[in-house]
Formats: structure tokens, sequence, C-alpha cells
């Protein structure tokens, strides 16, 4: 569910100590503070991906400065440091921590314990705090996932993508079927009581059937949380070079359209419930609360290259570049990019954009009268829910969620 996205924004230039303006916590003490921490390393890049990830394992920045694998842990720890100077006495503990990459489970899973104990010690955090690693089946077994428990973690999230070889080998994935299946037991062995299953649907080649083997496959495995996410071929991949060359077929929307509903009503029948488009639990507990704070506007740090922030309506980024990234927090700098301070109807239309997509949608006061008048047309259209809208509220029926990009650009208007 991480991943950074590998073209930055444009923006204004961030202050050489990554001070932020005091707009930015006020109120503070209302919103709930999480920490996204990019791992930029994978063993091999496949052909769909366009996040910000390098399969080199030593990186060099300005000055020499190396961003190696075995150093990583270090340097993050670094900007979360920084984050405690920028955010002064804020004292809020941290309510999520979130791992992501890449493949965070390339670095010894010590390492990654050694960067949760940062956050630790830095800011404390809740005493329920969720705590969430992205995993590659191949790159994990027992003993590691129990290092994780026994270091905080309480959670883990495997790629899973999909159970057919064929569809596995189209998308560059190195596990082989069943091992994610396997993850999922060596998971609750270790005392993990949430553990996320993440699929792909749509890749070329992929049909009906493949798909409902798939999940299948994931709801047998017995987590308690899946993501189904339709392949979105992103120009400058791989995959997106082959479909151009005709080597594979590229998918169209109705498929997409008809996996999302095998999805749902595969997982319902399994006892798992929709909260957000893309993803449904068993229980309330087992909501991925990390990206819950992203899609209700909380306040997040995200650390390491090219990751994303948000604090109190100020959105920063940092470089993309591993080595560029060691260097500037190896001079005392910033890693940041840049960043943008949002104006309040650029944060009312996110909250419309993000919120829409929820379970609990979004409130009907936040749109303007065209947006209202775009509601009532899509309520007549069953794409709102009736007793919701009555409510106050919009909420996203079954069809809604499959047109749920059209919905949501009707509705900020």
């Amino acid at each position: 569910m991480g991943g950074m996205p590998s073209v930055l924004p444009d923006g204004e230039p961030m202050p050489e100590d990554g001070a932020l303006p005091g707009s930015a916590l006020e109120g503070a003490g209302e919103r709930p503070l999480g920490f996204y921490l990019h791992v930029p390393y994978c063993a091999t890049r496949c052909g769909y991906c366009d996040f910000n990830t390098y399969t080199a394992t030593e990186l060099r920045g300005s000055g020499g400065v190396l961003a190696s694998r075995d150093n990583y842990a270090a340097t993050l720890t670094d900007e979360i440091r920084l984050a405690r100077k920028v955010l002064g006495d804020d004292p809020r503990p941290v309510r999520t921590v979130f791992v992501g990459g890449g493949t965070p489970t390339l670095l010894p899973a010590a390492d990654l314990v050694r960067m949760l104990s940062a956050v630790r010690e830095e800011f404390g955090l809740a005493d329920d705090a969720e705590v969430t690693t992205e995993a590659n089946p191949e790159s994990v077994d027992r003993a590691y996932l129990e290092e994780l428990r026994a270091g905080g973690f309480n959670r883990v999230s495997f790629g899973m993508q999909s159970a057919k070889q064929h569809v596995l080998k189209i998308l560059d994935r190195t596990h082989t079927p069943g091992r994610p299946e396997a993850c999922v037991a060596e998971a609750r062995a270790a005392g993990f009581d949430h553990v996320n299953l993440d699929l792909i649907y749509g890749t070329p080649g992929e049909s009906d059937q493949d798909w409902r083997e798939t999940l299948a496959a994931a709801v047998g495995a017995g987590p308690d949380h899946i993501s189904a996410y339709a392949l979105i071929v992103e120009e400058g991949t791989q995959l997106a070079r082959r479909i151009r060359r005709g080597e594979v077929p590229m998918t169209d929307d109705d498929v997409h359209a008809d996996r999302y509903l095998i999805a749902d009503a595969v997982l319902a029948e399994a006892g798992f419930h929709w909260y957000e488009v893309s993803n449904w639990a068993t229980t309330e507990a087992g909501r991925c609360l990390h990206n819950e704070l992203y899609w209700r506007g909380a306040d997040w740090w995200g650390a390491g290259p090219g990751a994303h922030s948000h604090v109190g309506g100020v959105r920063w980024w940092n470089v993309k570049h591993p080595g560029a990234y060691a260097a500037a927090l190896a001079g005392g700098r910033t890693p940041g990019a840049g960043r943008e301070v949002l104006a309040a109807e650029d944060r009312r239309v996110e909250r419309i954009l993000l919120e829409l997509r929820l379970r609990e949608g979004c409130e009907l006061s936040l749109l303007r009268p065209a947006g209202l008048a775009a509601a009532r047309r899509a309520l007549g259209e069953g794409l709102l829910e009736e007793g919701a809208f009555g409510a106050g509220r919009a909420v996203l029926t079954l069809r809604g969620r499959l047109l749920a990009d059209g919905v949501v650009r009707d509705l900020v208007d």
C-alpha cells in the first residue's frame, strides 16, 4: 500500500532547516500524527513499477556521501531526529508507523526495528499505535517476522498480487505461488494479529477465473485485511513498453469493473467489509489506520528519499535520490526538495476527493451548489446511497465505487 511516485511536484523551496510556517501546528493536538518510513531498495524492478526505488545496494551523493543499504537505517534516523526539531514541543505521540518501499524487508529486521525505535525515542508511540511494514514474501521467514514482532511491529502487509504463475510473470514478480499464503501463517505464528495481502487485478492475460482463484487463495490464507488494486500501466515502465510493442494486450475498463465486482462479492461472502474503495477488512480493528490518516487529511511525516509529508495544510516532499538524501542529512540540512501551503479551497477539494472513497463518505456541507446538484444527479443514477444522503452525507453505492473517479470529479465543482 506504500510506495513513493517517481515524479515530484513543483513547489516553493524548503527552508534549509526544514522549519514549518507557524500555522502548520495550530490545532495539532486535535489531529493524529503518523510516520511513513520509505525504504527505496528492491532486489529487482517489477515491470509495472513507477515508484521511487533502486536496485543498487550502494548509491553515491554529493561529496561522496554513500547511501548504502548497510547504513540506511542510520540515515533515516537522522531525518526522524530532524522531525523532532521541526515539530518542536508538539506533544503528540505517534499513532501509526508504516514502513514501505521498495522492499523494506531487504534490510535486516534489526534495521526496521531501529527505525521504529527512533520514532519511539523522539516522539513516543500511542498505547494503541499501529505499526506496519510491507514485506516481499520471498524476503522474510518466521524468524524475521518474530524479530519484527518482538521489536514492536504489530501489522504486516504482504505483496501477493496474484496466485497464478503466468500473471506473476507478466508483473515480473519473483515470488512463487503459495508463498504469500505461507507468509500469513508464519506472521500469525509470530504473533501478528493484523495481516494484509495486496492483490492486483487486470493484468494482461489474466482471466476472470484466474482472478477468482487468486481471491480464493488470499481469503483461504486467513488475513484480516485485503487490498485489491486495478493495474495501472504507467508511462516509462517496462510493461508500458511491452504493451506498446504489442507483446501483451491492454486490459480495458470494462474488464477492470467486472474484476472489481467479483472481488467485492467474493470478499463480502468471506466476511470482509469494504471501508475504502480498494480496501476490505474483517473487523473495525483490521482497518489500516495509517492509510486512514492519509484519507482523512491528518498529519504525517514521510521520512526517506522522495517521501511526502503533510502537517496542518503544509505538504512537502524529499529529494528523490538516496545519495542526495543522505548528503543533505549529513550536511545538517533538510532533505526536503519543495513544499506547498494548501489554501482553504485546496483543502476542501482534497477532503471531498479522499473522504468520498471511504465507507463513511463525505459531508454534503463540503459541496458547493454545483457539486450539490451533481450529488443529487448521482443519487438519482444510483451512485450514492439514499439513506446516507438524507442524513447529510455522500456515500458511494457499489455502482458508485465502480465510477468513483467520475463521481468525485463532478462533486468538487
